[in-house]
C-alpha cells in the first residue's frame, strides 16, 4: 500500500512566498549547504564559506586549487568534512568547523571521469558523518567499471584505508540518531540534467538495518525520491519530484505517512542537508532553512564580498581557443577564429589584427573572399545567427547581410568572383546571397537531412552539393544559377560525397564508394566492406578529352630545310629582343582566359572516370593544373569509448594528403596533415600537424615542414569579458536546443520563458562550473535524456596518478602492517588487465603482509596508498612477509597500475561465468556486455564464440552504458537454422555457422542505459527470450557531436528518437524497458555475494531447456547412388 500524501500547511506557503524576493545585495548560486544550528557553510565560486544561519556577510574558509564542495558538520559541530582538490585529486578532507588547515582523509584512485561539471558527478562526495563515531561517510567510484555506480565507504579521522558500508552501492545517505540504521538512496543521479524523470533509475528512499540486513522501501513512488535526511523528530525528510517542482517531503516513521513540506513552483529544491534543529537547502540559487520544530521555511540572505579578479574584463591570450584557421586567397595571411573573435595574422611578417573584438558575441565560420577584400563570418551579435562581412583590414565596421534568422547557420563559402556567399543551415536549406543586393536564393531544401557539403564553380555560375536521401545513397547535385536548373550528377546507386570543381571548370570531382572488396570476419562467416571510395572526375562538357585517353609516341617528320632556317632566324631575333629588354622592367604576360563552365547534362553520368589510386576514404578534393589533391583516411580498428557510455570510439588511422599527377599518371604522398586547404589562387596551401599550422607553396613532392613556415598563433589576444561570454553561451545553448531538439514542439515546454527564467541567474554566475550548472538546469526543463553540457574554460586542479596494486588490503591493528586480503586475478598478457601482484616472478600471495613501501615503514604511514602516490607505471619495492614481522621478510619489485576497475570487472564476469557453469552443469553459457561501443562489442565477441557449444545462453546487459552496436549483436543472436552440415570424420554443425540454438534470456537493470535500453527492447521485440531483472534507465533520444562554443565547452542535444513500428507512440524514453520477470537484488544478500537476478536467469533457462532445448540431429544414412 502506498503511503498517504498530504499537502503542506498554509503557513508554509505563506512563509515561502513572503521570503521569495532576494535582497538587492544578496549573493546567489550558493551551493551544497550544511548547518550546525548556528551557522551555515556552503560552496560559492568553488570555495567554502561560512555565514550566520540568520544571514549576513559570509567568510571564506578555503582557498585551494580546484573546488571545495559538500561540506558536512560532525555530530558535535566541531569538525567540518568536505570534498576538495588540494592535492590534485578529488579527496575527502576535514578541518575545524570555524576554519583551519585541512587534513586529508582519503587517498584514492585517479578516475577518468571525476568532475563537478560531469553528469556523473565528482568522485569521493562527502555524504554525512556517523552520529556516534568520528567517521565520515563518502561515495567512491574507485572499483566500478560503470561511472553510474559508486559504493559507500566510511573513513576515520586517522585517514586509514576506508571500510565499505554493507551495501553493494549507494547514493545519498543519512543515519538514524543511534547509527543503528540508515536511510539511503540505492542510486545516485543528482547531477543528471533531466527533470521529472520516471525511468528505471528513479529511486526511492530505503531504510537499511546493517545488523539484520533488512531493507524497507518507505516512499515507493514512480517519481524520484532522493537525498534522505533522518531527523531526531522521528521523521525522514527527502526531496521528491512527485510535484512539478522538486520539493521537500517528510515520512513519519511512526505513522508511515508522507506529506509535502515545501510548495515551491518556480525552481527545484536542491541538495538539502540536515543539522542541529534545521535543514538547509538550495532553491533558486539561494539558501533556505527549514525549522524542524515548526516546519516553516525561510530564505537566508547571505552576501559574499569578494573581488573575484577572474571576472574582471581584460586582455588575454586566446591561442588555446582557436576554433578554425583558413588561408587568405594568396596565402600571405590567415583568418583565424579564436574565443569568438575573428583575427587575421601574417604568414611571416606583420601585425595580428582582431577584426571583430566582440567579447560576448560568438563570431565563427570565417572565410576570406577570393579577391582579398572581405572576410565573411557568422555572428550572433543580433541574438540570432546571421551572415556578416567585414573589410579584411578591419578599418570599417562589419556589415550584416542577412536578417530574420531563426536557425543554426553553417560556415559560408565565397563565390570565386567574390560577389556571392553559399551556406546551409539546420532548416536543411542550401542558400545563396548576393552580397551587393542582399537577395537570398534557396538552391535546395532537403527533407531528409541537413546539407553539409557544397562548392562553387570557378565562374561562380554553378553550385554543387551532396544530397542525402532516405532509402538510397548520397547523390552529387549540380545547380545552374542562371538557368535555375538542378541536375543529379550521380544516381544514388553509389554513395557520392565531397564534390568540387576543377580550377579550369572542365571537371567536377567527387569521392564515391564503388570499390567492392569484402572483408571476411575471423570470428564467423560474415562480411564487411571498408575503404570503398576513390576519387572520380566527371567531364562537364561532352567535348572534354579524357586525361587517360590512349596516347602513342610517334617519330617527328623533319620539315623542309629553308623553312627551318627561316624559323631559326626569326627565333633568334625574338630571343635577342627579349635579352635586350630594359633591366628591371617586368615581362608582359597575357591575361588569363576567363573560365566559363559548360555543362552538357545529357550523358553526364556516363562521363565519369576514376583515378587509379588506393580505395580508401576521401575528402578535400581539388584539381589545380594537372594535379588532383585529396585527403585520404584509411579505415582502421575502432577503439576507445565514451567513459563507460559506449560512444566516442574512433579509428586511430592517420590522414594522408596526396596528389595525383594526371600527366605523369602517378600519385605522390605529401604528408600526414589533418588540415589541408589550398588557397583561392591555387599557389599555396594551409596545413596543420597537431595544433601547429603552416602556409607553404603548393607542393608536388613530400613535404618537410620548416619552422619558418609555421603560423605564429601565440600573439592572439582579445578582450575577454567572462560575464558577457557566459550570457552569450546560455543564449546559444538555448538556441541550439530550439534548433536541434528532436521534437520541434520541445515537449510542449514554453522555451522562451525558460530562457528568461535562467537568464535571471547570470548576474550571480561566478565560475564556468556555475554556468554549466545553470545551463544544465535550463536544458533539463525539456525533460529528456542525453541533454548534456560541460567543458569550457575552467581552472582545473592538476591530477596525480595513484599507483594501485590490484589488491584489497586491511590494517593489522597490532603491527600496523597491511594484510593483503585479496589479489585480483589479471590477464597479464595485456596492459589493460595487468594485475601487478600476479605477474611472473612476483612472489606475493593472499594473506601476506606489506611491511614497507620503498623503504617507508607502513607502521609509520597514515595510509598505505599515501606511499603509492605518483607511482603508476613506476617500479616500487614492497617489503612483504607471511607474518607482520621483519624476520623472514623479502623485497619484491612491482609496477603499480593506475586503474583497478578493469580487474574488478574481469573478476566479476569470470565469477558469473563460473557460477552459471556450476549451477547448470556446464550446459548454459554466460556473457556480459558493459557498453554498446567498441569495448562492449569486443566483450561480446570474446565471450560469445567460445561458448557456442553450450545449450543455452544468458546475456547480461546490467550496467551497460550504451553506444550504438546493439543492432549488430541482435542480428547475430537472431540467426535461424536452415540446415545442418557435416564433414567426414566430423560432428554436425549449424548452417549458418556460429549459432547458439538453445534458449536465451537477457538480464537488465536500472543501469542498462541508452543503447543498453534498446538492446533488451530489440531482444523482446524479436522474440529471442525473456527479460529478467529491473526496469532499464529509459534514455534513448540520440545525440551527435557538439557544435563549437566560445570557450571550448560543449553541449549535447537530443536530436533523434525511436518510436514504435506501428507509429502509435514514442518508446522507452523516460520510462525504460520493463522486464518480463522482476527481480530486485536484496542489498544485503548481494553484498554477501549472492546475485538473485542471475540465479533467477539460471532457473528460468534450465526450465526452458526442458521444452525449448535444441540439439542437432545426427546425419542420415549416406545416399546410395548407382
Amino acid at each position: 500500500m502506498r503511503p498517504w500524501y498530504f499537502p503542506a500547511l498554509a503557513i508554509t506557503l505563506f512563509t515561502a512566498a513572503f521570503a521569495a524576493q532576494p535582497a538587492a545585495d544578496e549573493t546567489r548560486l550558493l551551493r551544497f549547504p550544511a548547518t550546525d544550528g548556528t551557522s551555515v557553510v556552503f560552496s560559492y565560486a568553488g570555495q567554502l564559506y561560512t555565514a550566520p544561519l540568520a544571514g549576513g556577510t559570509a567568510r571564506r574558509l578555503t582557498d585551494g586549487p580546484g573546488y571545495a564542495i559538500f561540506p558536512r558538520f560532525s555530530a558535535d559541530g566541531s569538525q567540518l568534512a568536505f570534498t576538495g582538490q588540494y592535492d590534485g585529486n578529488t579527496e575527502v578532507y576535514v578541518m575545524p568547523a570555524t576554519g583551519g588547515v585541512p587534513k586529508r582523509l582519503t587517498t584514492s584512485a585517479t578516475l577518468e571521469r571525476d568532475d563537478l561539471a560531469d553528469r556523473m558527478g565528482p568522485n569521493n562526495i562527502v555524504m554525512t558523518w556517523r552520529n556516534t563515531a568520528p567517521e565520515v561517510v563518502f561515495r567512491s567510484r574507485w572499483r566500478s567499471f560503470n561511472p553510474f555506480i559508486g559504493e559507500l565507504y566510511s573513513v576515520g579521522l586517522d585517514g586509514d584505508v576506508p571500510a565499505q558500508l554493507p551495501v553493494p552501492r549507494g547514493g545519498f545517505i543519512s543515519f538514524a540518531p543511534d547509527d543503528k540504521r540508515f536511510a539511503y538512496n540505492r542510486i545516485f543521479r543528482e547531477f543528471r540534467t533531466w527533470k521529472q524523470y520516471r525511468g528505471g533509475m528513479a529511486d526511492d528512499v530505503w531504510i537499511f538495518d546493517p545488523a539484520t540486513g533488512a531493507t524497507e522501501n518507505i516512499t515507493n513512488h514512480p517519481a524520484q525520491d532522493i537525498l534522505p535526511m533522518w531527523a531526531p523528530n522521528g521523521k525522514i525528510y527527502f526531496v521528491s519530484e512527485r510535484t512539478p517542482r522538486a520539493n521537500l517531503f517528510s515520512y513519519d516513521l511512526a505513522t508511515k505517512q508522507t506529506r509535502q513540506v515545501t510548495e515551491f513552483t518556480d525552481y527545484d529544491v536542491k541538495f538539502p542537508s540536515i543539522g542541529k534543529g534545521s535543514i538547509v537547502f538550495e532553491q533558486a540559487g539561494r539558501i533556505w532553512k527549514l525549522d524542524l520544530a515548526t516546519e516553516r521555511t525561510q530564505a537566508i540572505a547571505i552576501s559574499v564580498r569578494e573581488d573575484l579578479p577572474s571576472l574582471r574584463p581584460g586582455i588575454q591570450n586566446v591561442s588555446k581557443f582557436v576554433n578554425s584557421v583558413r588561408p587568405s586567397p594568396d596565402g600571405q595571411r590567415a583568418v583565424v577564429v579564436a574565443r569568438g573573435d575573428v583575427f587575421t595574422l601574417p604568414a611571416k611578417e606583420g601585425p595580428v589584427r582582431n577584426l571583430t573584438q566582440t567579447s560576448g558575441v560568438h563570431d565563427r565560420g570565417a572565410s576570406w573572399s577570393p579577391d582579398g577584400r572581405w572576410i565573411a563570418f557568422i555572428s550572433d551579435a543580433s541574438g540570432e545567427n546571421e551572415l556578416y562581412i567585414q573589410a579584411q583590414d578591419g578599418r570599417s565596421p562589419a556589415e550584416k547581410l542577412t536578417s530574420g534568422a531563426a536557425t543554426y547557420y553553417y560556415t559560408p563559402a565565397w563565390s570565386p568572383d567574390s560577389k556571392k556567399l553559399l551556406w546551409s543551415d539546420r532548416a536543411q536549406r542550401l542558400r545563396v546571397i548576393d552580397v551587393a543586393s542582399k537577395e537570398v536564393t534557396t538552391i535546395d531544401e532537403n527533407p531528409d537531412g541537413p546539407i553539409m557539403q557544397s562548392a562553387w564553380s570557378p565562374d561562380s555560375r554553378w553550385v554543387t552539393w551532396t544530397r542525402n536521401e532516405r532509402g538510397t545513397l548520397a547523390k552529387v547535385m549540380l545547380h545552374g544559377l542562371a538557368e535555375k536548373k538542378t541536375i543529379a550528377v550521380t544516381d544514388g546507386w553509389y554513395d557520392a560525397t565531397a564534390p568540387a570543381f576543377s580550377n579550369d571548370g572542365k571537371w567536377l570531382l567527387f569521392a564515391s564508394a564503388r570499390d567492392y572488396r569484402p572483408i571476411y570476419s575471423d570470428t564467423e562467416w560474415n562480411h564487411a566492406y571498408k575503404d570503398m571510395e576513390r576519387v572520380y572526375l566527371v567531364a562537364l562538357a561532352k567535348d572534354t578529352p579524357s586525361p587517360f585517353a590512349p596516347k602513342s609516341d610517334e617519330v617527328a617528320i623533319a620539315k623542309d630545310e629553308p623553312a627551318k632556317a627561316d624559323a631559326e632566324k626569326k627565333g633568334g631575333e625574338e630571343k635577342k629582343s627579349a635579352d635586350e629588354a630594359p633591366a628591371g622592367k617586368a615581362e608582359s604576360r597575357k591575361p588569363e582566359a576567363k573560365v566559363v563552365v559548360k555543362v552538357d547534362a545529357e550523358g553526364l553520368s556516363g562521363r565519369v572516370i576514376s583515378l587509379p589510386i588506393t580505395p580508401s576514404n576521401y575528402s578535400n578534393l581539388r584539381l589545380v593544373g594537372d594535379r588532383v589533391y585529396y585527403r585520404r583516411v584509411p579505415s582502421g580498428a575502432v577503439g576507445g569509448g565514451g567513459g563507460g557510455e559506449g560512444f566516442g570510439g574512433a579509428s586511430s588511422s592517420r590522414a594522408v594528403i596526396a596528389a595525383y599527377d594526371l600527366k605523369a599518371k602517378r600519385e605522390t604522398e605529401l604528408g600526414n596533415f589533418e588540415v589541408f586547404e589550398i588557397t583561392a589562387n591555387g599557389k599555396k596551401v594551409l596545413v596543420s600537424a597537431g595544433r601547429d599550422y603552416s602556409i607553404i607553396d603548393l607542393p608536388s613532392a613530400k613535404v618537410e615542414l620548416k619552422p619558418e613556415t609555421r603560423l605564429n598563433l601565440a600573439n592572439l589576444s582579445a578582450r575577454v569579458d567572462r560575464r558577457a561570454e557566459w550570457a552569450q553561451m546560455l543564449d546559444e545553448s538555448w538556441r541550439q536546443m530550439r534548433d536541434f531538439f528532436y521534437d520541434p514542439n520541445l515537449h510542449g515546454v514554453d522555451w522562451p520563458a525558460q530562457r528568461e527564467k535562467y537568464r535571471a541567474m547570470l548576474p550571480h554566475v561566478a565560475t564556468r562550473n556555475d554556468l554549466t550548472y545553470v545551463i544544465g538546469e535550463m536544458i533539463s526543463e525539456l525533460h529528456a535524456g542525453h541533454a548534456y553540457v560541460g567543458g569550457g574554460d575552467r581552472e582545473n586542479a592538476p591530477r596525480l596518478k595513484l599507483g594501485l596494486l590490484g589488491a584489497q588490503v586491511s590494517r593489522d591493528p597490532a603491527s600496523r602492517a597491511y594484510r593483503i586480503d585479496r589479489i585480483l586475478r589479471g590477464e597479464n598478457w595485456q596492459t589493460k588487465t595487468r594485475s601487478p601482484l600476479t605477474e611472473l616472478g612476483v612472489d606475493v600471495s593472499t594473506g601476506d603482509y606489506i611491511l614497507a613501501v620503498d623503504g617507508k615503514r607502513t607502521a609509520d604511514l597514515e595510509n598505505l596508498y599515501a606511499a603509492l602516490a605518483g607511482t603508476a607505471g613506476q617500479q616500487v619495492v614492497l617489503r612483504v612477509n607471511s607474518r607482520p614481522v621483519e624476520e623472514g621478510a623479502r623485497d619484491v619489485t612491482v609496477v603499480p597500475i593506475a586503474d583497478e576497475a578493469p580487474l574488478y570487472y574481469e573478476s566479476w564476469v569470470q565469477r558469473n561465468i563460473d557460477h552459471v557453469a556450476t549451477k547448470t552443469g556446464g550446459k548454459v553459457g554466460y556473457l556480459h556486455i558493459p557498453d554498446m561501443g567498441p569495448e562492449g562489442l569486443n566483450e561480446f565477441v570474446r565471450r560469445f564464440y567460445p561458448q557456442l557449444n553450450r545449450q543455452a545462453l544468458i546475456i547480461d546487459v546490467r550496467g551497460n552504458g550504451g553506444g550504438n552496436v546493439s543492432p549488430q549483436i541482435i542480428e547475430r543472436l537472431r540467426r535461424e537454422l536452415a540446415m545442418v552440415s557435416v564433414r567426414r570424420g566430423g560432428t554436425p554443425n549449424t548452417n549458418p555457422s556460429q549459432m547458439l540454438l538453445g534458449p536465451k534470456v537477457t538480464l537488465l537493470n536500472e543501469y542498462s542505459a541508452s543503447d543498453g535500453d534498446l538492446f533488451p527492447y530489440r531482444f523482446r521485440e524479436h522474440g529471442l527470450g525473456k527479460l529478467i531483472g529491473k526496469r532499464s534507465w529509459g534514455g534513448v533520444v540520440g545525440i551527435t557531436n557538439s557544435l563549437p562554443f566560445i570557450d571550448g565547452g560543449e553541449l549535447r542535444k537530443p536530436e533523434f528518437a525511436p518510436y514504435s513500428k506501428d507509429g502509435r507512440n514514442w518508446i522507452i524514453e523516460g520510462q525504460g524497458v520493463d522486464p518480463d520477470i522482476v527481480v530486485d537484488n536484496d542489498p544485503a544478500r548481494e553484498f554477501r555475494g549472492e546475485d538473485q537476478q542471475l540465479d533467477q536467469a539460471v532457473e528460468v533457462i534450465l526450465e526452458e531447456l526442458k521444452t525449448k532445448g535444441q540439439t542437432l540431429p545426427p546425419p542420415p544414412p549416406g545416399p546410395i547412388k548407382r
